[in-house]
């Protein structure tokens, strides 16, 4: 376990911030949780209970969503890791070594890659938590008084992150036993997927997707109250909409992420067909249905990154919303809350950020290593006649079109999520009601230069280094 992670620690470079990422997010959610609930008690708001109620729950879902997209990215980084390694892996095989035992070594590598990662990232935030009380209280934001920061329950994200990690490591790896022996004689790479994967595919997806959004629909329905109109008995099960909801919401999104390759390919040759009709942009566009896998695990870190943040912003917004509506019905039994507001979203502003960092690595990382995995195809690409700057092109071109298509999937699927999730978790309060999503576009704004700027600029170093070699040299790249 220790001797493989070592011979290919440059490779889970990523996947170790990412599980440092994500179990530092966790610590830091428990620990600013608990001071958040401290604070909130002392308050009139804390008085009525259900806003240590709600805290609590929109800690537990963005812990869950941290676990969900740590976990996501590092499949689909031991997935490309992997894909990689297929001739290695193949020449081992024709050595004696089997499938599962080669299966084994790779979760092995990233159970070490969990246990490294979530030590250092819970560890780290532990400071910062601490440094960070401590600078609310100086700066006048809290109170100075005696808050639980450390406290038994920050035990449980690192546990967990490790758990995750070391189980997206075995699901990336599962191409493992798909690499014949026969493979390591010639230029094994990753094959596309049959007809009869795509079919179980779709099966998969629509076995997620359909239950996902009866789920969404009953927990919305449970956060309304509408239910409770009817029996009277469904009254005190409102509050729980939010978790069916986000049951619902994680069901259908897994859902979309499983049924990718079906359809985002053919969304990024679409766009990238309105790039132009030169050699590198036409390329560009063909190659995303030439390996529809290998595209939509590049695309799909950067839609889970702008869903997430989307998601985030809306549901801020319309939780303000919400609120100030039930605020100006029922003023009486809401003063006060607008400072407990301004304290809480400065705290969850700041946390949302993990989770797009998280994000943003595995986009990189995806990015980086699938044009370094194509230094075969693109010296014989140079060998055919197009030059380096045609090249560069051709990958600025993909990079291009990638952002197009992810930011569009992930501002349609944040909004409906982040709507979604207001509405269950306040749209029972006294006074409050069905609404319409409230977008802030200026966030929206910059949600899509951020994401152009991470993709385009993901793509430049690894296609810089890629064409230096010369077509020769990357044609014999084993």
């Amino acid at each position: 376990m220790i001797r493989a992670f070592r011979t290919n620690a440059r490779d889970h470079r990523a996947s170790i911030l990412v599980a440092a990422l994500s179990s530092a997010f966790g610590v830091a959610l428990l620990a600013c949780t608990n001071v958040l609930g401290a604070y909130i008690a002392t308050t009139e708001v804390g008085a009525h209970g259900s806003a240590q109620f709600a805290l609590a729950l929109v800690a537990g879902v963005f812990f869950v969503i941290a676990v969900f997209v740590g976990a996501i990215v590092t499949t689909n980084t031991f997935a490309t890791v992997i894909a990689g390694r297929t001739r290695t892996i193949a020449l081992l095989r024709l050595l004696g070594s089997t499938a599962r035992a080669q299966r084994r070594s790779v979760a092995g590598e990233g159970f070490t890659v969990g246990v490294i990662g979530a030590a250092s990232g819970a560890v780290i935030a532990v400071v910062l938590a601490f440094v960070a009380v401590r600078a609310f209280v100086w700066a006048g934001v809290l109170p100075d008084t005696l808050y639980p920061v450390l406290t038994p329950s920050l035990l449980a994200p690192p546990v967990v992150v490790v758990l995750t990690t070391w189980s997206a490591s075995w699901i990336g790896s599962r191409r493992v036993l798909g690499v014949a022996p026969v493979e390591a004689l010639g230029a094994a790479e990753e094959r596309p997927s049959s007809g009869l994967r795509s079919r179980g595919r779709i099966a998969a997806a629509l076995l997620l997707i359909v239950p996902g959004a009866a789920l969404l629909g009953f927990g919305l329905a449970l956060g309304l109250g509408l239910f409770a109109r009817a029996d009277a008995t469904l009254a005190d099960f409102g509050r729980y909409g939010v978790l069916i909801a986000m049951l619902g919401g994680l069901l259908s999104f897994t859902g979309v992420i499983v049924a990718a390759p079906l359809f985002l390919p053919a969304v990024l040759r679409g766009i990238g067909s309105l790039l132009g009709r030169g050699a590198a942009t036409r390329l560009a566009a063909a190659n995303a249905l030439r390996n529809p896998e290998r595209s939509s695990r590049t695309a799909i870190g950067l839609v889970i990154g702008v869903t997430l943040i989307t998601m985030f912003v809306v549901a801020t917004q319309t939780w303000l919303v919400i609120i100030r509506a039930a605020a100006a019905k029922e003023p009486e039994l809401y003063q006060g809350t607008e400072s407990v507001l301004t304290v809480t979203m400065l705290v969850f502003s700041a946390l949302v950020g993990f989770s797009a960092v998280i994000a943003a690595v595995g986009v990189v990382n995806s990015l980086s290593l699938a044009v370094l995995q194509r230094r075969r195809e693109l010296g014989l690409l140079r060998a055919l006649g197009l030059s380096a700057a045609q090249v560069r092109r051709m990958i600025l071109a993909e990079s291009a079109q990638l952002v197009v298509a992810a930011v569009l999937c992930g501002l349609l699927l944040g909004t409906l999520y982040g709507w979604l999730g207001a509405q269950t978790l306040l749209g029972q309060l006294p006074g409050a009601g069905l609404i319409a999503p409230a977008v802030p576009w200026p966030f929206i704004g910059a949600i899509v230069v951020a994401a152009a700027v991470l993709a385009v600029g993901a793509s430049v170093a690894p296609t810089r280094r890629a064409t230096r070699v010369s077509p020769v040299e990357a044609l014999a790249v084993d």
